[in-house]
């Protein structure tokens, strides 16, 4: 009984948090092969040369460039 009641409550509290698709492309073109996609609880850092963030993993994943990254963030 326990056991079920926190599920309920996992579920409910889980309808209210926010996910975001983050899309980094390597290069200019989005769609290539070396895109990479993610879903993520959070973002950390969202600057031109800095992004951070962390995944449904609790993994914190974080990419820098120089020159300027490429990466798009939606809403789920």
């Amino acid at each position: 009984m326990k056991e079920s009641c926190k599920k309920i409550l996992r579920w409910i509290a889980s309808l209210f948090v926010q996910h975001y698709q983050v899309r980094v492309s390597f290069n200019k073109e989005y769609g290539d092969s070396d895109d990479k996609v993610y879903i993520s609880k959070k973002i950390l850092v969202q600057k031109e040369n800095h992004l951070k963030f962390r995944d449904l993993d609790n993994k914190t994943i974080e990419y820098r460039s120089a020159g300027g990254l490429n990466y798009i963030i939606e809403d789920l």
